[in-house]
């Protein structure tokens, strides 16, 4: 399994360690609010965490946790992922993912996890393209995809959400 290390951020692989971190991030209404109805229990928490260990598992690549390098503090999560997900058109590509505590967000640590997590993709998968969804009232996200080189391609329904897709070509 794969470390990443950026300027500010260590990215590990998501490890039964994480759970009350992500408990704790999963639980926030600012967190989840363009992801989720309502925050994620304790079960859901755990069936996730050990849905990502599985993924690295049998993939070799998934969710990686973000802590600062300098005082160890979870940030959040970064992710090359391949769900299944039930979606018109269907995802054919690595698909990226991420999410920050609140108190982490508008410092550039996302994009900063998110290049690490392309740069990875680009020279480990060889991917020549990745994909996302974003809720369309997501602005901050919806900026980060375009920082990050990612174009809408597509609008879809998610479980009855709205949700915008994008892609980006490896570079």
């Amino acid at each position: 399994m794969t470390t990443l290390i950026t300027d500010r951020l260590t990215l590990t692989p998501v490890a039964l360690s994480d759970y009350d971190d992500l408990r704790a991030m999963w639980a926030d209404p600012e967190v989840i609010r363009h992801i989720f109805t309502e925050p994620l229990n304790r079960e859901d928490v755990w069936f996730r965490l050990l849905r990502d260990i599985g993924h690295w598992e049998a993939l070799g690549h998934g969710n990686w946790t973000l802590r600062l390098r300098e005082t160890g503090a979870y940030a959040g999560s970064v992710g090359v992922l391949d769900y299944h997900r039930v979606l018109d058109p269907a995802f054919d590509a690595p698909e990226l993912g991420w999410g920050l505590r609140p108190e982490f967000q508008g410092k550039g640590l996302a994009f900063e996890a998110v290049s690490a997590a392309l740069a990875w993709c680009d020279d480990t998968l060889n991917a020549s393209r990745t994909v996302c969804m974003i809720d369309p009232t997501n602005t901050p996200s919806i900026a980060l995809a375009g920082r990050a080189g990612y174009r809408d391609y597509a609008r879809a329904d998610y479980k009855g959400a709205e949700v915008i897709l994008f892609e980006r070509r490896s570079a």
